[in-house]
């Protein structure tokens, strides 16, 4: 998978800004790039957020999902696992304290993924 630098920094400030509380959105591009958030309403809390799917926009081109953990496990939980069998291919996880080095991304069946940052 590859990801726009502006659209990582994005998610990491996006991530900061609405900790301690976790948030959610989709991840869209084309040809493997992600290039852009679509927020949907989502209900976020300190230990989940969930989005409201029925609300996507016909269309979209969605690569896949990111969202946040407050805490500093990058890692997916059996809940994460489930959106990631729904949405899209590749999911970020960033974690606390939402740095470059604090963020992972996984596949639909939860295995780690590498990520080219382009510009």
């Amino acid at each position: 998978m590859k990801i726009k630098r502006e659209l990582l920094d994005m998610i990491l400030a996006v991530s900061k800004d609405n900790h301690p509380d976790e948030v959610v959105a989709l991840m869209a591009g084309r040809k493997g790039i992600a290039e852009e958030l679509v927020f949907l309403p989502f209900e976020g809390g300190r230990t989940s957020a969930i989005i409201h799917m029925d609300m996507l926009p016909l269309g979209m081109r969605i690569i896949g999902t990111f969202h946040s953990h407050p805490s500093p496990n990058p890692y997916p939980s059996s809940a994460d696992l489930q959106m990631f069998s729904r949405y899209g291919r590749y999911h970020i996880i960033v974690a606390y304290p939402y740095t470059m080095d604090s963020w992972k991304c996984f596949d639909r069946n939860g295995r780690e993924v590498e990520v080219e940052i382009v510009e």
